[in-house]
């Protein structure tokens, strides 16, 4: 009974720290401004990096300054309730608090500009996020989830001038191995060096 006891537990313990309650997977932040990815991105077509200006160069990607969205909307919806926030922010000079949604603890250390450079996909980390009306947490953030990609990257790589299309490249799981090997290949790319704690622990 108490062996049965402790099994249960341990499941138990096992499914929370990988349940939505602990990786915040599917959950939406509350923000200045109800944001859409699906408008600005799916409807509007405008790249990930126009807002992201730092994602190439920098290990953050950056989160949009009040200019940015004032380039279209001092023109576009200039009257909207909605957009008050933003207005206010450039009137005052005071930057808009955006919560990030997409966030590795304290203790990891990830570098943006290195997974775009070598053709790692926003969608990648990030989903769908072409879909999102409210933006919120595709991918659980987790040690095993950044392992899984370490060990074996090569079908995660495409070319860098894809790394911001969100729908799937039509290639094979055949087509995917190769050009990740290739990719691999041409930077030195070993997953066993990329599983060591000092690339993410630092």
């Amino acid at each position: 009974m108490i062996c049965l006891s402790a099994v249960a537990l341990g499941v138990a313990g096992w499914a929370r720290v990988r349940s939505p309650y602990e990786t915040e997977q599917g959950w939406v932040q509350h923000q200045p401004v109800p944001f859409s990815h699906k408008h600005h991105v799916a409807d509007a077509g405008i790249d990930c990096r126009y807002c992201h200006t730092s994602v190439e160069t920098s290990a953050n990607a950056g989160l949009p300054a009040t200019h940015i969205c004032m380039t279209c909307h001092s023109q576009l919806w200039t009257g909207a309730e909605v957009l008050a926030p933003v207005r206010e922010s450039m009137a005052t000079g005071r930057p808009l608090v955006w919560h990030r949604v997409s966030q590795v603890p304290d203790y990891v250390y990830f570098n943006h500009s290195i997974h775009v450079d070598r053709g790692v996909a926003c969608v990648e980390c990030h989903g769908r996020i072409d879909t999102m009306p409210l933006t919120q947490r595709a991918k659980p953030f987790q040690m095993q989830f950044c392992i899984e990609c370490h060990q074996n990257p090569a079908p995660h790589l495409r070319p860098p001038d894809k790394v911001t299309q969100m729908e799937p490249l039509p290639w094979s799981e055949a087509d995917k191995r190769r050009y990740g090997a290739r990719v691999m290949a041409a930077h030195s790319i070993d997953p066993k060096t990329l599983v060591n704690c000092e690339i993410c622990h630092r």
